[in-house]
Order: C-alpha cells, then structure tokens, then sequence
C-alpha cells in the first residue's frame, strides 16, 4: 500500500474508532445510587415516610426515569419489612441541557509525495436533550393493599412487574 493510502486507511479507522467512542456516552442512565449526577436516591422524611429522586442522563427517556422511580419506591418498601406503599406526592421535570457532540471537518492537502486527509464526524451524545428528574414522597404500610386506593401499589407486584425493564451498570 503506497503512503497516501495508509493515511486514508489510518484516518478512516480513527474516525471508525471516534465514532464508536462518540455512541457510548450516549447511553442511558442505569438503575444505580446517584453517582456522577445521575441515579436514584431518598432521604426518610418519618419513620414511614420518604422523598425519593431519580435523575436520569438526556438519553434516559421520561418513562424510564419515572419506572425507575416506583421500582425504588418498591425496593425501599420491602427493605423496610412493609409491603405496600401510598405516594403521597410525585412529579416529574425536564430540563434541557444543550446537546453535545464532535464535528470534525473534511479537508485535504498534498504536495510532493505527501498527502494527508481528514473524515468528518458529527454526532449528538444524548437523547433529546432533556433531562429528567423523577421525585416522589411515599408512605409505606403493613398488610394488603386497600383496593380503593389508587394511589397505593404492592410492593412486590410493582418490582415483579418493572424487573424486565431495569437496566443495571
């Protein structure tokens, strides 16, 4: 292979390499305790009563951020003896970050018996750029849930029901 062809093969496997780089930091946040900004955590409030968060990456969609939520809600119950729990309180806001991503432009020179090419690469790390942060205060209870509740939830039946959609790191 002459030189100028190993450039172009060393610079398309670069860009190869960036772009693989590039769609990892793209990735959803996992079920995990708050680390690097983003993860679940609570705090009791009583000794029945909890605050709890999720806050998720731009590439964590609403609906995950809020299963994520009532999953912990559900851990939390059953990790205090209970077995089901009443939100007593929720929401869910957004917040838009700006998107973020590489450019690297195409260009090119030559002269002599060296030449040089460069492959560009444009991407957004993220979903739509918005970020989502899931609270809600619970109360935990002993014994069957009350069936007029709608605001009550089994403990055991949310986690059974939410296992197949949690995405641990």
């Amino acid at each position: 292979m002459s030189r100028r062809g190993w450039s172009i093969a060393r610079s398309a496997g670069f860009a190869g390499w960036a772009g693989v780089v590039l769609a990892a930091c793209a990735v959803a946040t996992p079920y995990q305790p708050l680390q690097k900004g983003y993860g679940y955590y609570e705090q009791q409030l009583e000794p029945d009563r909890y605050q709890i968060h999720f806050i998720g990456s731009s590439a964590t969609s609403r609906q995950t951020a809020e299963n994520y939520l009532l999953y912990r809600a559900a851990e939390l119950t059953l990790a205090t003896g209970r077995d089901y729990f009443v939100v007593i309180g929720q929401g869910t806001q957004g917040s838009a970050k700006p998107g973020s991503g590489v450019s690297i432009g195409i260009g090119g020179f030559g002269g002599g018996s060296h030449a040089g090419l460069g492959i560009g690469i444009g991407t957004r790390a993220g979903g739509d750029g918005t970020e989502y942060h899931a609270q809600a205060d619970i109360r935990v209870y002993s014994g069957t849930r009350p069936a007029d509740r709608v605001d009550a939830y089994d403990a055991r039946a949310v986690k059974a029901n939410l296992e197949a959609q949690i995405r641990r790191p």
